[in-house]
């Protein structure tokens, strides 16, 4: 007798946005070593949410991440309780303040303050493909039986190279620029058993290119006491480098006989790096895939690149929005249809690609 197959579904996505706000011209005043660089053009990104640093405001990474776990169980069927498993997927591990903290996990922390007492906690580490990672995971754990019901969350400090890259940058080239273009901010998802394929991640892949993990460095600044990332620009967004989706993807479809085409997707969310990346990924696939690409929402204008969270808290945005009629998220249709299929693909140091296919008709945001 056969069994059916077990897949899993998003049930749920919460965030927690930071209320202080950046701009960009306000924080290329504060790199002098810019000199007259437009950066709001170079990366589209016009402001950030920017943390309180004061440790009584909670807003570290774990503090923002609790947050966005809070927010996605006060729209999820599920209590903390019901959770088998919480995932940890922050780069930039800040709690009480400004400690970098390493044990014990975040996962478990989270855990134990949500009141999810009896889950397994772990934390991941995979750039900014942390919470897909964390994702991969769960739905492999929902596949298997081992798990019912999960939480994937992640919260980023990320605007801390922002102020190293300010105080160390040279020019343009520099290869902190790319950290001009960061902003905080925290999210979470929650996973649980699928029983109809109008609500259900169809698939999950991922791939790493470790020959390119030397283009996208995070580390302490070789300067000063700051955390500083370190991007080769040129090469890491490179035609070549942008081609790796598109044929991995093409080739993982082959081998159930389907084209891009034939998915039929509603959306496409690229990882929000910045308005011209998102462009021209989208424009490389197009070519690679010779199918036009859906629309692509995208948040990057307001909140930058917010590193682990981008996928996540762009989808929740373009369903709030949806939801609410408003279309303020680019890209979103105002009253977006239960049952749109999308598109989400990883684009993280690594260097990490891949893709995530979900119809979505019922989570709550």
């Amino acid at each position: 007798m056969r069994t059916t197959e077990r897949r899993s579904r998003i049930e749920a996505l919460g965030a927690f946005l930071p209320a202080g706000v950046l701009t960009t011209p306000e924080l290329a005043a504060l790199a002098p070593g810019l000199g007259g660089a437009d950066v709001e053009r170079i990366t589209g990104v016009a402001e950030r949410r920017v943390h309180d640093p004061d440790p009584a405001a909670g807003e570290d990474s774990f503090g923002m991440a609790l947050a966005a776990a809070r927010d996605c169980l006060a729209v999820s069927r599920h209590r903390a309780a019901d959770l088998d498993v919480v995932i940890s997927a922050s780069i930039t591990r800040v709690k009480d303040g400004s400690r970098f903290h390493f044990e014990p996990s975040f996962a478990g922390m989270l855990a134990k303050e949500l009141g999810a007492r009896s889950a397994i906690g772990f934390d991941v580490s995979n750039a900014c493909a942390g919470m897909m990672t964390g994702v991969w995971l769960l739905d492999r754990m929902i596949r298997s039986g081992a798990v019912r019901t999960g939480m994937v969350v992640s919260g980023e400090q990320a605007t801390r190279v922002a102020s190293t890259a300010a105080a160390e940058i040279g020019d343009s080239y520099d290869p902190q620029f790319a950290s001009l273009s960061v902003g905080d901010s925290a999210a979470a998802v929650i996973l649980d058993a699928s029983v109809d394929a109008a609500d259900r991640i169809h698939y999950i892949e991922l791939m790493t290119c470790s020959e390119y993990s030397h283009l996208c460095m995070g580390m302490p600044s070789d300067r000063t006491q700051g955390i500083a990332l370190y991007t080769d620009n040129k090469k890491m967004h490179d035609r070549e480098r942008l081609k790796l989706w598109p044929r991995f993807h093409a080739d993982f479809l082959a081998k159930d006989g389907r084209s891009f085409a034939d998915e039929e997707f509603d959306y496409v969310i690229q990882h929000q790096v910045g308005a011209r990346f998102i462009d021209y990924a989208n424009q490389t696939a197009e070519a690679e895939f010779g199918a036009a690409m859906p629309p692509s929402p995208r948040v990057v204008e307001r909140y930058g690149n917010t590193a682990t969270t981008s996928h996540f808290l762009t989808l929740r945005e373009h369903l709030r929005a949806g939801a609410s009629g408003s279309g303020a998220a680019a890209g979103a249709a105002p009253g977006v249809a239960p049952g749109a299929k999308y598109l989400l693909v990883p684009a993280a140091s690594g260097v990490v690609t891949g893709a995530l296919s979900a119809t979505i008709t019922s989570a709550g945001v």
